[in-house]
């Protein structure tokens, strides 16, 4: 009997399944995520599953949404980001002037040309000065050459440097994409280096645990396309974990449901990710995964991504109406039930008598310090201590001092979460749920509606209705996740915004019938649900778009399932070019070689990239491995009938399935 196991670390809950490659599902266990020590959270899932087959175990293989909920929610490790080349307006571009959330950003001189030729020099030691300047203050480093995709030798020069000087992870952008469009590759590499500590902390949880419970056997990792790597390459491009839990989602979707053609909606605690599967394959975007607003150069999965969880924090908007999300928080019914002295403090609150804003909401360390000590700000290092012992209430702090802008600069960088009102907390008031404490939920409903009615709202005036409020209002925005979804695949564009547009949707999306009219979505594909929450949320979803919702046998730990039901896929990409007549040049991985005729060229390229392809799928342990080699040439015809060469396109993917310890 051939066993796998697959364990999902997600933002809320780690998953682990014990998989019979013949029959299926032979066990499956849930635990909490512990992002200050994912050992522990690891270790409690695998152990209610492994049982005495540790020495049956022949693949281990992980799927994560941790990279996915760091972006989205903003966080983090810091690093230096590199611009060697780079146009002066790069640096200022939005997109990277928010990745970097203030963290250093170093320019140099260097970069090449669109053939791969240098059009200056690398300026080595002003880099080095740059970098050993910023030391302590980052945990990795980024590399952006310009035009590096045609010729990385400066990328690979100031890697080898770095890492030599500072002994830091660093990321380059060549090494992540081989397309065009330097300030995009420069995100990319700048989002995988500030996620290198968070990946590298899970693959040395589940390695180390492996080796303590006598499982020897080869360790996987999901990418964002649903294929698998091993997890020495994980930990080098951890941006490719980025979509790697809805991608396990969507193959383990597809191996419970049997559903070729389907939405696959997925909710966890900190995200909602929906993709479609068609003729049974998951659609990948043909544009690079698009995260947290960032549209990064990583193949993956068509995944659409809200902050929007059974852990997602519960707040007013603009218009003072009850919204969820994008933030998770730790609910506060799970938070009493880890630490008694918060039921305390919510009961005293409560039998204060009068409403303060910070009521129920608590500050509490979530992992551990990623840089010196002496980095953080001095009002930042007081909050970092004071949260040393445990969860703190906002009141008590704000009482000692305003810790306003140390706190969210520490929780955006992830090293502090709140803890407040979710809709986990109203499934418990409801009773869907029985998880936790049901009294520090219905506390904290009750403070929050206080609160509320005090501040000028109108508000529910009892625990039940808030609830049922804040329960409809995550209903309604997971409809609207799906509509958004379908309307972008479809049409390619996006639902109108504004407060007109959301009147319009909320009324059309809200499941009630209307006095004047009724307008109806539905949808012409079935909606197979996963995630703990699944069975919580889905059928009315399902009932609001008028279609079928499938929430399959174990869909609450469908991601771990999808981690040992992918297989190994390596591609390799190269361009041909022609700087000058009867002259073409391949750009390869480690440089440039040129050739007088089409076909060598060709012939040479095809070779080196189908060699890397094999290679690295050999390497992270695939067998049965085959090729496939794609060739585009692009040459523009004349009224002449003479023909011009302009570039070629060549690709080779390596697939196969992951070996087995035991095979």
């Amino acid at each position: 009997m051939a066993l796998t196991l697959g364990i999902d670390t997600g933002g809320t809950y780690t998953d682990a399944v014990l998989f019979d490659m013949e029959r299926g599902v032979a066990a499956s266990a849930k635990a909490l995520t512990t992002k200050h020590d994912l050992t522990l959270g690891v270790a409690e899932a695998v152990d209610a599953v492994i049982g005495d087959h540790a020495s049956e175990i022949a693949l281990v293989s992980i799927s994560t949404t941790l990279a996915t909920n760091a972006i989205v929610e903003g966080q983090g490790s810091p690093a230096a980001l590199v611009l060697i080349g780079h146009a002066p307006s790069d640096k200022d571009r939005p997109d990277l002037t928010r990745a970097l959330a203030g963290d250093p950003l170093i320019a140099v001189d260097g970069g090449h040309d669109a053939m791969g030729d240098p059009r200056i020099g690398l300026d080595l030691e002003n880099l080095k000065a740059q970098a050993m300047a910023v030391q302590g203050r980052v945990s990795a480093f980024a590399i952006s050459s310009l035009f590096a995709v045609r010729n990385p030798e400066h990328e690979i020069a100031a890697r080898e440097m770095l890492r030599e000087a500072t002994g830091l992870p660093v990321s380059c952008a060549h090494y992540l994409s081989s397309e065009l469009d330097a300030p995009r590759r420069a995100l990319t590499a700048l989002l995988n280096a500030r996620l290198i500590s968070l990946i590298q902390g899970l693959i040395i949880a589940v390695r180390d645990l492996m080796e303590e419970r006598g499982v020897n056997a080869p360790i996987m990792v999901v990418k964002g396309d649903g294929s698998l790597i091993d997890a020495v390459t994980a930990l080098e491009s951890p941006v490719e974990t980025i979509l790697s839990g809805p991608a396990a989602s969507v193959v383990g979707a597809h191996h419970l449901s049997g559903r070729d053609d389907a939405f696959v909606s997925d909710i966890g605690g900190t995200t909602t990710d929906i993709a479609l599967v068609r003729n049974g394959r998951p659609l990948l975007d043909p544009k690079g995964a698009r995260v947290g607003g960032y549209r990064t150069m990583v193949r993956a999965v068509a995944v659409h991504t809200s902050g929007l969880g059974g852990d997602s924090e519960t707040r007013l908007n603009d218009r003072g109406r009850l919204a969820v999300g994008p933030r998770r928080a730790v609910p506060l019914s799970l938070l009493a039930d880890k630490f008694p002295a918060v039921l305390r403090t919510l009961q005293d609150q409560m039998a204060r008598g009068w409403p303060a804003e910070w009521d129920g909401v608590f500050a509490l360390r979530q992992r551990s310090l990623d840089t010196d000590l002496a980095e953080l700000t001095r009002p930042q290092r007081w909050l970092w201590e004071r949260l040393e012992d445990g969860p703190v209430s906002l009141e008590e702090l704000y009482r000692d001092q305003s810790p306003k802008l140390p706190l969210e600069r520490l929780q955006d960088r992830g090293l502090i979460i709140l803890s407040r009102f979710t809709p986990s907390d109203a499934s418990h008031v409801l009773g869907v749920q029985e998880t936790w404490s049901k009294e520090a939920a219905e506390i904290g409903a009750r403070l929050w509606t206080r609160w509320w009615a005090i501040s000028g709202h109108k508000s529910p005036d009892d625990p039940a209705a808030f609830a049922r409020e804040v329960f409809d209002a995550a209903i309604t925005a997971t409809t609207r996740a799906l509509l958004e979804a379908a309307v972008e695949e479809e049409a390619g564009t996006v639902l109108p915004t504004g407060a007109a547009a959301d009147a319009f949707l909320a009324g059309t999306l809200s499941g009630k019938e209307g006095d004047l009219f009724d307008i109806a979505i539905n949808f012409k594909r079935p909606i197979v649900a996963v995630g703990a929450p699944a069975a919580t949320y889905y059928p009315e979803v399902g009932r609001r778009l008028h279609t079928e919702a499938v929430v399959p046998p174990h869909a609450g730990v469908c991601n771990a399932v999808g981690a040992v039901a992918g297989g190994i896929a390596q591609r390799f990409d190269a361009l041909i070019t022609a700087p000058s007549d009867g002259l073409y040049r391949c750009h390869l991985a480690e440089g440039i070689t040129d050739f007088d005729d089409l076909e060598s060229a060709a012939g040479h390229t095809q070779a080196d990239v189908a060699q890397r392809a094999r290679r690295a799928a050999e390497q992270i342990g695939a067998q049965d491995i085959s090729v496939q080699i794609d060739r585009h040439d692009e040459i523009v015809k004349g009224k002449d009938g003479s023909k011009l060469f302009m570039e070629s396109r060549i690709s080779a993917l390596a697939t196969g399935r992951p070996a087995l310890a035991n095979a």
